[in-house]
């Protein structure tokens, strides 16, 4: 399946790892089926970002690089997913952040869904630490919706609107995103769209059309 998917697509973000860990021989076996182009992005496990809440989690961020290292240069990018509860920690993250781009050698971007981390203070360490903020559709805060943090990446993750997970999205919205891609790509950033309208299938369609708006 990854293998005809990768014949259409160039992106793909791997959402099991949030659950489960994964031998570095399967995220091997992975990245030897795609094109030399393809690239991942790779969730982080729940246990760090869900359970530890980023403190005291060197040995998990550790294991997870060395498993993840399986996709070598195809590690395009490791998605940090906080839980609505989790407030911005101060100083804390960006330790985090340090050492999650150290370990992994990859871009990290977060998506934080707590409103307090929607400030310039915030922007600006996420900056500094060139860690780009997902924009989320539907966005949970006023600027949630539009990519924030480091500008030279712009990954945006569409859920589905109205219904979250089911919606598809229909050619007027899909040609809106496709102008600000291209918006955003003019300015020199790497844009990633990730479909997670994925309950009814409609995540691969709208790929495949936004593929051809874009293209």
């Amino acid at each position: 399946m990854l293998e005809r998917y990768a014949q259409r697509l160039s992106i793909v973000e791997i959402n099991t790892s949030f659950y489960r860990p994964h031998r570095r021989t399967t995220y091997e076996r992975w990245s030897a089926c795609v094109p030399p182009d393809f690239r991942f992005s790779v969730k982080l496990p729940k246990a760090i970002t869900h359970e530890r809440r980023l403190l005291h989690c060197s040995d998990l961020i550790e294991r997870f690089a060395a498993e993840s290292g399986g996709l070598a240069e195809k590690l395009g990018a490791v998605l940090v997913q906080l839980p609505p509860s989790f407030a911005f920690p101060g100083d804390l993250a960006e330790r985090f952040f340090e050492d999650l781009t150290a370990a992994t050698g990859a871009r990290v971007v977060v998506e934080p869904r707590h409103a307090s981390w929607f400030s310039a203070k915030v922007e600006a360490m996420l900056i500094r630490q060139q860690v780009a903020r997902v924009a989320a559709d539907p966005p949970l805060h006023g600027s949630g919706g539009q990519p924030g943090g480091w500008p030279k990446l712009a990954y945006f993750r569409l859920h589905g609107t109205p219904r979250i997970y089911a919606s598809p999205y229909d050619q007027p919205s899909l040609a809106r995103h496709a102008a600000n891609v291209a918006s955003l790509a003019m300015g020199g950033a790497a844009v990633w769209t990730i479909f997670d309208n994925t309950m009814h299938g409609a995540a691969v369609e709208n790929a495949l059309q936004l593929r051809g708006l874009t293209s």
